[in-house]
């Protein structure tokens, strides 16, 4: 079986973007799996993606208030196939990340999260996969808005950054 996944965070709607562009809502269509890793900041953002995903685990960020904080969790955990994933919107700073999240996260295989808004592609000491998918509203100092496509089978995992047009 394969089971397709859309990697979102960090859509800071309305802050810095007045809605999420039609490329994510697009790929929320297509994709088995929605996550989104926190700073949704606008509750209707939540309930869009909950009434267009198939399945949606999220997590609230630190720009998140208390409504969202009230229907989301700080910390996600599921499985897809056979892998362990969690969801976390922050992991402190780049430097030894991959260490204290082997830490942090014993016997998880893949671990989302955001807060920074650069993709990030990294495997752990221990084998855990480490992603953040970069923000498809809010680029920072990134050349792009970015998300992420995912396919898990059984225990493999391929991923595809994929660039946003926020305009569309």
């Amino acid at each position: 079986m394969t089971t397709s996944l859309l990697l979102i965070t960090d859509t800071h709607v309305p802050a810095r973007a007045r809605r999420l562009p039609t490329d994510v809502l697009d790929a929320v269509t297509a994709a088995d799996v929605v996550v989104h890793a926190g700073d949704w900041v606008d509750v209707a953002t939540l309930d869009l993606l909950e009434s267009r995903a198939r399945v949606l685990h999220g997590v609230s960020g630190n720009n998140d208030g208390p409504e969202l904080r009230a229907r989301l969790p700080e910390i996600a955990r599921f499985t897809v196939e056979d892998l362990s994933i969690a969801v976390v919107h922050e992991t402190g700073p780049a430097r030894r990340r991959e260490e204290r999240m082997d830490l942090e996260f014993p016997g998880v295989d893949l671990l989302v999260f955001g807060h920074s808004h650069i993709p990030w592609d990294t495997v752990t000491p221990g084998g855990m996969r480490l992603l953040n998918p970069g923000s498809p509203t809010d680029r920072r100092r990134q050349p792009r808005c970015t998300m992420m496509r995912v396919t898990v089978e059984g225990r493999g995992v391929e991923v595809e950054v994929v660039t946003v047009d926020r305009g569309r």
